[in-house]
């Protein structure tokens, strides 16, 4: 089953990834009066007094910018992200004439699929720029390069390049029951499917069956691949399973989770219509949830 309209998943435009490797092509771009800049403060969209995120023209925010990272071509027109997150806040709300800021997933339920992407591929591809400015072999200072895309240290000549962090999220059934877990800082409710980071040399079906027999002490059998969820936050995949249960035993681990338990249908239902049970709106495990309740 594939998710249509997840959120953070669809960048429109060409990411322009043979161009980009042109610096003359990239300045070249920064300097046409056309391109589109959306400017970020420390990981947060700047907005409108509406709510809309702002998006400028000019090379004024480009000057004060401790970053900027090509985002996509759109027919002509290149969009770039702009970094201004050296600036105090009040400064660069002045400098992009915005009215705030605001954290990216508060604006989820509010700005279409394709502005919601785009702003999370800005947000992360920023946010990997300011974490590795120096190189992690040699500790050189490492400098942007390919439209923000790469960095290169000045020291030992190293590439870096933005690295994804591969998680898991998973709805366990047995016999028409699913299992959701309450982790540790969740509310006396706050029951949610079960999730973890890949380790190293690890599948993704390997993932899941074992964050489900070390959290749950729950053994699956089989494990069906449902969709994936670009989450730059700050650089996520999040990668949505169902799988299914060879027994009705829980034991929870006690260190990522409180408590464990088999909820029915008609309780998941219960909980989507009435409760705070759907998950989060942004979030794949929110999709993987309803479509197993159906609703």
């Amino acid at each position: 089953m594939a998710f249509d309209g997840l959120a953070y998943t669809s960048t429109p435009g060409d990411r322009a990834a043979r161009s980009r490797a042109d610096p003359d092509w990239v300045a070249e771009r920064l300097r046409d009066g056309d391109t589109r800049i959306l400017p970020m403060w420390r990981d947060r969209p700047l907005l409108t007094a509406s709510g809309r995120p702002i998006t400028l023209t000019g090379p004024a925010v480009l000057a004060e910018a401790s970053q900027t990272a090509l985002l996509s071509v759109d027919g002509t027109t290149a969009v770039f992200a702009a970094d201004l997150g050296d600036l105090e806040e009040a400064e660069a709300l002045r400098l992009a004439a915005a009215h705030s800021s605001q954290d990216l997933r508060a604006l989820a339920s509010a700005l279409p699929g394709p502005v919601l992407a785009t702003l999370a591929y800005a947000r992360g591809l920023l946010h990997w720029n300011r974490h590795a400015r120096f190189c992690g072999s040699c500790g050189g200072r490492t400098e942007s390069g390919h439209g923000g895309h790469v960095r290169l240290c000045v020291g030992c000549g190293r590439e870096l390049f933005p690295r994804i962090e591969p998680a898991m999220i998973v709805l366990v059934e047995r016999a028409d029951r699913c299992l959701l877990a309450r982790h540790h800082g969740a509310g006396p409710d706050g029951f949610s499917l079960l999730a973890g980071f890949v380790e190293i040399g690890e599948s993704l079906e390997g993932a899941v069956r074992r964050e489900v027999a070390e959290e749950a002490g729950v053994t699956v059998g089989a494990v069906t691949y449902q969709g994936s969820q670009a989450w730059p936050f700050p650089a996520g995949l999040m990668v949505g399973f169902f799988a299914t249960a060879t027994s009705d035993t829980i034991t929870v681990d006690g260190a990522e989770l409180l408590e464990a338990r088999w909820f029915t249908r008609a309780e998941v239902v219960a909980r989507i219509v009435d409760g705070p049970g759907s998950g989060p709106v942004d979030s794949i495990g929110g999709h993987l949830l309803r479509s197993w309740a159906g609703p």
